[in-house]
């Protein structure tokens, strides 16, 4: 598939070379970035803040925004404290950061995001993910007590997998065990609410830190990392957050202001995995979960044939521009029922 370029935003529907398509692709899950309630608030809060705040979080001069949402966020989430950033990329980096001095091991899931690995490591790209879990378990099990640092994310967005972390709690009652997840594709989907899974992996014995983006399915353009108190006091005495930026206050307070926005277009979300799941159920070139957005297919020819028949899937090579491609069918709270079932009809008549 070649690819295009747009000169507009991204809905449901996008315009080519004047021809109209479906839009099953990208990472505005909850369509948050085009619903149209969300964008007249957003809009109001951009004359009250302005367009950007470009001022360090540690200057004498503070908008209390900030942290207001922090503290709301990190109780929706089930963590003690938040420090909000510009980016996910920039959260996972401070995340890491704060934590990657502190363990003797480190190990790091496969497909673990470029914003989580500490410098000087990788992630273990020769095992898939079952694999990693099962040397993880071995590798405890050799060593004698000491700290360990995990690293993963909480799903895989590319192969469409959801991630189990819960046998952590298993090498903790051997090793001190610090917990990254990177929750980029979990905001908004997975986990508590819209909040991610802090609360599902929060334990005791693991000392848990969550970060990433928020402009994904929560459409924010800003990062996050959730932890206990301590650490997060820790990571806002660094230059990497005095030194940056933050993110969009008006996007910030917008988000306050519209939650039930949000769970509106979560249970559409809903209903519209549920139905392309049921729909596709005996298609064995489609793979994926019944509450999870995204789902590949197999089939490298229907990527022109979907563009042909008036839909945009999402198709590269991964990890390098050599590698296989991954096709994907993305769903978001902006498609409609009949958009679904355009989409499933003509899978159907690629399959007969």
């Amino acid at each position: 598939m070649k690819k295009h370029s747009l000169n507009t935003g991204i809905g449901r529907l996008i315009e080519l070379e004047g021809r109209e398509y479906f839009y099953f692709s990208g990472t505005s899950y909850l369509g948050i970035a085009q619903n149209t309630d969300f964008l007249d608030v957003l809009a109001n809060n951009i004359f009250e803040y302005g367009s950007n705040f470009g001022q360090s979080r540690k200057n004498n001069i503070q908008l209390q925004v900030f942290d207001e949402f922090e503290e709301f966020f990190a109780q929706s989430a089930g963590a003690e404290s938040a420090a909000v950033f510009s980016s996910g990329y920039l959260a996972g980096i401070a995340a890491w950061k704060s934590i990657g001095g502190l363990s003797q091991e480190v190990w790091i899931a496969p497909d673990a995001h470029p914003a989580i690995v500490p410098d000087g490591h990788q992630a273990s790209i020769q095992l898939n993910f079952k694999q990693w879990k099962n040397h993880c378990f071995e590798r405890s099990e050799c060593l004698p007590p000491q700290s360990i640092l995990i690293i993963g994310n909480a799903v895989d967005a590319l192969h469409v997998e959801i991630h189990d972390y819960s046998w952590v709690q298993e090498i903790a009652k051997k090793h001190k065990v610090y917990l990254l997840i990177d929750d980029s594709h979990a905001f908004g989907i997975v986990g508590d609410g819209i909040f991610g899974t802090y609360s599902k992996w929060r334990h005791e014995s693991i000392h848990l830190t969550v970060s990433g983006s928020l402009g994904k399915g929560l459409g924010l353009p800003a990062g996050i990392v959730l932890s206990d108190v301590e650490h997060v006091e820790k990571i806002k005495s660094t230059p990497l957050f005095a030194g940056a930026s933050p993110g969009s206050p008006a996007h910030l307070q917008t988000f306050l202001e519209m939650q039930h926005t949000y769970e509106v277009a979560q249970e559409q979300l809903k209903e519209n995995i549920q139905y392309f799941y049921e729909r596709t159920a005996f298609l064995t070139q489609v793979v994926g979960y019944s509450d999870f957005p995204i789902f590949r297919y197999t089939e490298d020819l229907w990527v022109d044939k979907l563009e042909k028949s008036g839909i945009i899937t999402s198709s590269f090579p991964y990890p390098h521009i050599h590698s296989p491609k991954v096709n994907r069918i993305v769903l978001s709270a902006f498609h409609e029922k009949e958009d679904i079932e355009f989409l499933a009809d003509i899978l159907d008549n690629l399959v007969s």
